[in-house]
């Protein structure tokens, strides 16, 4: 048996914490489903039998999705923030969370259909908003702040001036 990770991020699920797992195995890289294990017993949400965890990586981040009922729902407060070289891969990520129903935010967030948000962030955007030149970080920043998903061209042109 492996040993477990030091730290792993715990995401709550109502049910379908195996479907959210094999999603993100499917979608990002150095993602995988490790383990699925079944409850030894009945408890609240389930019984004896049911999925009640299953172990996963999302981009080599180490995560327990629970089985936990419907209790406690996923919010803003939590999100992966994925970095993106390009357009491209700022479309596919974007396009795979809400085109499979998840939902388009501001800013660069969308949520899964499971309720969990992404913040799907291309590098250019993070370099333009942090540029020691504050008319820099603030043209690029307005352009941000008018965007669902993020358009790298516009982010650029807003950099240039």
């Amino acid at each position: 048996m492996a040993k477990p990770a030091k730290n792993t991020i715990c995401l709550w699920y109502d049910g379908d914490a195996q479907d959210a797992a094999r999603f993100y195995a499917e979608t990002f890289p150095d993602s995988a489903v490790s383990a699925v294990h079944r409850a030894p017993g009945d408890y609240p949400a389930g019984k004896q039998g049911d999925v009640l965890t299953v172990e996963f990586t999302v981009m080599g981040i180490p995560c327990l999705g629970l089985n936990g009922g419907p209790v406690f729902k996923h919010c803003e407060a939590f999100s992966f923030q994925v970095a993106t070289a390009d357009q491209e891969e700022t479309d596919r990520y974007w396009n795979a969370i809400v085109g499979n129903g998840g939902q388009e935010s501001a800013c660069g967030w969308c949520k899964d259909k499971w309720g969990l948000s992404w913040q799907i962030t291309p590098i250019s955007l993070s370099e333009a908003v942090t540029d020691p030149d504050p008319a820099v970080a603030k043209r690029a920043f307005d352009a941000m702040m008018q965007m669902t998903k993020i358009d790298v061209a516009t982010i650029e042109a807003a950099r240039r001036g």
